[in-house]
C-alpha cells in the first residue's frame, strides 16, 4: 500500500515525474492529462514548465527542440484520444455516476467554456486544469468536425507547450531555485477560473432544486 501511495505522490510532483521516468514518463503524463478523463488531477502546466527548467539544467539530457516536439506530439495525441472517447460514448457520459475520478460537474464546466468561447475552448482550455482534460471529450460528444478540431488541437498544443516549456528553458537557471513556489503559484492561479465555474454550476443546481 505504501508503494502505491509513493507512486501517486510521484505523479503529483512534476520534478519527481521527470527524475523518475525522464522524457518518456513526461510524455505519457502529458498524453493522459490531455484527454483521458481520469487524468485531470495531473500537474500539466507546472510539469511542462519544470520540463523546460530541467532540460536547461541538464537533468533531461535532450535538446530543447526534441523535448518540445515530443511534448507537442503527446498533447495532440492526448486530445485525439479524448475526442475519440467523447465521439464514441456521446451522451452516455452524462449518465455516468460520479466517482473518485469523474464528476459530471467537470463536463458541465467544459460546457460553460464552449458556450462562451466556442471552438477556442480547445486552445484556452490547454491553460486550464480540468478543462484541458474534458474539452476534447466534449468536442467529440458534440461531433465537432475533425478538421476544425485538429486546427484547434494543433494550435493549442503549440501555444501551450511552446510557451511554458520555452520559458522554463530560457530562465532555467533562475527558476530552478524557486520551483516549489512557482509550481504552487501556477496551481493556484490556473485553478481560480475552474473553482469559480464549479461554484457557479453548484449554485445553479441548488437554485433549480429549490424551485422543485
Amino acid at each position: 500500500m505504501q508503494e502505491v501511495w509513493d507512486f501517486i505522490q510521484t505523479l503529483l510532483s512534476p520534478k519527481s515525474i521527470i527524475e523518475y521516468g525522464g522524457l518518456v514518463l513526461l510524455c505519457i503524463v502529458v498524453f493522459v492529462e490531455n484527454g483521458v478523463f481520469f487524468g485531470f488531477f495531473l500537474p500539466g502546466d507546472s510539469l511542462i514548465l519544470t520540463g523546460g527548467v530541467l532540460t536547461a539544467t541538464g537533468i533531461i539530457d535532450q535538446p530543447i527542440v526534441v523535448v518540445e516536439v515530443c511534448l507537442i506530439a503527446s498533447a495532440i495525441l492526448g486530445y485525439l484520444a479524448g475526442y475519440w472517447f467523447g465521439f464514441s460514448t456521446g451522451p452516455a457520459l452524462y449518465k455516468r455516476k460520479d466517482s473518485l475520478f469523474f464528476r459530471k460537474s467537470y463536463i458541465k464546466s467544459a460546457e460553460e467554456h464552449y458556450k462562451k468561447y466556442g471552438g477556442s475552448t480547445l486552445i484556452i482550455g490547454r491553460f486550464l486544469p480540468v478543462i484541458r482534460t474534458f474539452a476534447p471529450i466534449l468536442a467529440g460528444i458534440i461531433k465537432m468536425k475533425p478538421a476544425t478540431f485538429m486546427f484547434y488541437n494543433i494550435t493549442g498544443s503549440l501555444l501551450w507547450i511552446g510557451s511554458f516549456c520555452t520559458i522554463g528553458y530560457i530562465f532555467g537557471d533562475i527558476l530552478s531555485d524557486y520551483m516549489g513556489y512557482i509550481v504552487a503559484g501556477l496551481v493556484f492561479v490556473t485553478s481560480i477560473p475552474i473553482v469559480r465555474t464549479l461554484m457557479k454550476n453548484r449554485a445553479s443546481q441548488k437554485a433549480e432544486q429549490g424551485k422543485k
